[in-house]
């Protein structure tokens, strides 16, 4: 099987944070200010910012570029932000 979607924006945004990604278990990028999660599929922002919780760095989720608009509405009033799938930020953490 090839790299999923997923891995292949985790391992970029890690690699451009130059950190590593976590595929096993907890947040999958984290940096010293930041918990990146990725997530692929629209009916999984829920689960991502959920994931999310409990650490005090700012938090972002990770989408493909297709998902950004669905992702930044998902996300007001949580304090968690948005990235695209090369690590951009489209809406910052609070």
């Amino acid at each position: 099987m090839g790299i999923t979607k997923h891995d292949r924006i985790a391992k970029e945004i890690a690699g451009k944070k130059g950190e590593e990604y976590h595929s096993d278990k907890g947040v999958d990028i984290r940096t010293s200010t930041q918990a990146i999660e990725v997530e692929v599929d629209a009916g999984k922002l829920k689960e991502g910012v959920r994931q999310l919780q409990g650490t005090n760095k700012a938090r972002y989720l990770a989408v493909p570029n297709d998902l950004l608009k669905e992702a930044i509405d998902y996300t007001k009033g949580t304090g968690v932000g948005v990235m695209n799938e090369h690590g951009k930020i489209k809406k910052r953490a609070n």
